[in-house]
């Protein structure tokens, strides 16, 4: 019998490898197969190449490799898939094999070494905040931009500038926020990486909503990154770690409920339970963390409105992201929460289900597909003449923005929170 391309610790699972049926429904849900029309660029297609390389069949040959590369781990193909396969778990298991038997050019290892020491980094990046926020407001970024002294570096130095969020001002949020009027429920807030340094302002308005809807609210400073940038890319065991640190700071905030307010985050944070199965120290407190984790606009419907909502005479377009509609699940309840601000118009976006291009580090690693993912979601988005639009993850109001912005649309995006924020506050959005 030929030998497995995969090690014996976790490789994709076989059943799971079997269990697609090769119907090709996912197809049309797939963003790199709607791009190119390759049978090996569709989740069918790379689960066949899973199963060759498990029997023998094929190497992790740089082609191959290729292939997985090129997914964005969006799993959309999940929510188009009738059989039920756990595309998300494939994907993951087999670009940990990758990273572990697959070795990266030069160039590829640069760029994930800066990558993975820096944005899972909270330390790191608010040490750089101030140094970027003068780069971008003393005109040094214009000028930097302007003359393309960036061509002389590595490619993807240029690309990673590109995708700077303009930085606003810095919101930390207090470790402890009292409910106003009677408690409802105890509950935390994970705070992120990038988002938690450079789009502050999201944190900021998540603790003011959940204490305008009677939440205590508790916001450990000592959480880091929650790992799942590491983990989406391979990186399983730095990934590991931090989500070790993350049950760890968590059990002893003694929460009701853990808000994540980030797609990726929060549907890294439900998986802990299967991440860490083989831990005996972590597996069960794992699945007891993972039971308390609920997107905020999922916690909002469950719990109810208190606050009043003034109005918002607004036209809001709202983007799915990818983790919160199709890995969490979480579709309808962001829409109810806009179509309840009084005033507030909600418009869908065309091609909903699939992805803006963002993925984690995808927009860094494979920065032309990216980009085409993202002009097409701006293509969508502009006919509808919205003030703004909604999301609910950091990486796709990031990658939005900047699409839009390369069209000329003046449309800012903004997190779903902050638009109930700015009604239950009364302030302009």
């Amino acid at each position: 019998m030929a030998q497995s391309a995969f090690d014996s610790h976790h490789p994709p699972a076989p059943d799971l490898i079997n269990q697609c049926v090769h119907c090709g429904f996912c197809l049309p849900a797939c963003p790199t197969y709607v791009l190119w029309g390759e049978e090996m660029d569709s989740p069918r297609g790379r689960i066949y190449l899973m199963k060759m390389a498990s029997e023998g069949g094929t190497a992790l040959t740089p082609g191959v490799v290729d292939h997985f590369d090129k997914c964005l781990g969006c799993v959309s193909c999940m929510t188009a898939c009738p059989s039920g396969v756990d595309y998300g778990k494939l994907i993951e298991a087999t670009r940990a094999q990758v990273e572990r038997h697959h070795p990266r050019t030069s160039e590829e290892q640069a760029q994930r070494k800066m990558i993975f020491s820096l944005f899972p980094n909270v330390g790191k990046l608010r040490t750089m905040r101030p140094l970027l926020q003068f780069y971008q407001r003393s005109g040094l970024q214009s000028l930097v931009r302007g003359t393309g002294i960036l061509k002389l570096f590595p490619k993807y130095m240029g690309t990673m500038e590109a995708l700077l969020p303009k930085l606003g001002d810095h919101h930390e949020v207090a470790a402890m926020t009292p409910a106003q009027g009677a408690k409802r429920a105890r509950v935390g807030v994970m705070l992120g990486c990038v988002q938690r340094e450079f789009l502050s302002e999201i944190n900021a308005a998540t603790v003011r909503v959940l204490s305008a809807e009677g939440c205590e609210v508790v916001a450990p400073k000592e959480q880091g990154c929650c790992g799942a940038l590491l983990i989406h890319a391979g990186e399983e065991t730095p990934a590991l770690q931090h989500a070790k640190k993350m049950i760890d700071v968590f059990e002893q905030a003694n929460v009701d409920i853990i808000i994540t307010n980030a797609g990726g985050c929060g549907s890294n944070v439900r998986e802990y339970g299967h991440q860490l199965r083989d831990d005996p120290q972590y597996a069960e407190r794992a699945k007891k963390f993972s039971a308390k984790c609920r997107d905020i606009t999922e916690f909002l419907a469950e719990l109810g409105p208190r606050a009043k909502r003034h109005p918002l005479n607004a036209r809001v377009a709202y983007h799915d992201s990818c983790h919160l509609q199709h890995a969490q699940k979480v579709r309808l309840q962001p829409r109810q929460l806009l179509s309840s601000i009084p005033g507030a118009q909600v418009l869908e976006i065309p091609e909903a289900p699939l992805c803006c291009g963002s993925a984690g580090i995808y927009n860094m690693v494979q920065p032309e597909t990216a980009q085409t993912l993202g002009d097409r979601k701006a293509e969508w988005i502009a006919p509808l003449k919205a003030d703004v639009v909604a999301t609910g993850n950091p990486g796709c109001l990031i990658q939005l923005q900047q699409a839009l912005e390369r069209k000329g649309e003046r449309t800012r995006v903004v997190h779903t929170v902050q638009v109930l924020d700015a009604s239950i506050h009364n302030t302009k959005l």
